[in-house]
């Protein structure tokens, strides 16, 4: 089994949870649904229109502060970004657009115009997306493509931590949740496209493209 991650090829079985089969990278150390138990298009388009991304809703608006804070301290005025997978209430690109910067949007259910993601940009936000990519070595590859040399990319998904909890971890259990990372995970990435990593606070990173 090759990790769809790391794409190193020493995967092994890690547990099945409720007829869903895990695996387990040796290198990157991320957890993945087995390709086969993969949650189809309209599954994850019903789970989704559940979302409540209020623009209005200052709670999830602290909540995404956690990303917008850290990466505004570190771009230019006036940069151009996109939100990929930015869900049926882009709330982050508007709190970047009342920055100063302009933001375009992506997203494969809300947002499908492919034509952007052809386009270079200074900064991309991925918040609680990395963990619904089926291909994530893919996925990250279309985003470094995307970033302009000296760019950053902002991830924000919840790292596991403890294997002894998998089984009843609340973020496992979301149905369209396919695939879990750690620390070391978001680092091996960074070091396979040559991203410098720092994490900037809970279940949140940037990762900078050499310039």
């Amino acid at each position: 089994m090759q990790c769809v991650v790391c794409e190193s090829a020493t995967c092994s079985f890690f547990l099945t949870v409720e007829q869903r089969d895990y695996w387990r990278c040796p290198e990157c150390l991320a957890t993945f649904l087995d390709a086969s138990q993969l949650p189809s298009r309209d599954v994850e388009l019903e789970h989704y229109r559940l979302h409540r991304n209020d623009p209005d809703d200052a709670g999830y608006r602290t909540f995404l502060d956690r990303v917008a804070q850290p990466l505004l301290t570190r771009l230019s005025p006036g940069c151009r970004g996109l939100d990929f997978g930015c869900g049926p209430g882009p709330v982050l690109a508007a709190m970047l657009r009342e920055a100063g910067h302009s933001v375009v949007l992506f997203d494969p259910f809300f947002q499908p115009d492919r034509l952007v993601l052809d386009d270079r940009f200074d900064f991309i936000t991925c918040t609680e997306v990395a963990e619904h990519f089926h291909r994530p070595a893919e996925s990250f590859r279309q985003l470094d493509a995307m970033l302009k040399p000296g760019a950053w990319l902002a991830v924000m998904t919840t790292l596991q931590a403890d294997d002894a909890r998998f089984a009843n971890w609340h973020y496992r259990r979301d149905p369209t949740h396919v695939v879990f990372y750690r620390e070391v995970t978001l680092q091996t990435i960074a070091r396979r496209f040559g991203w410098d990593y720092v994490r900037v606070g809970l279940n949140v990173s940037l990762m900078q493209k050499s310039r």
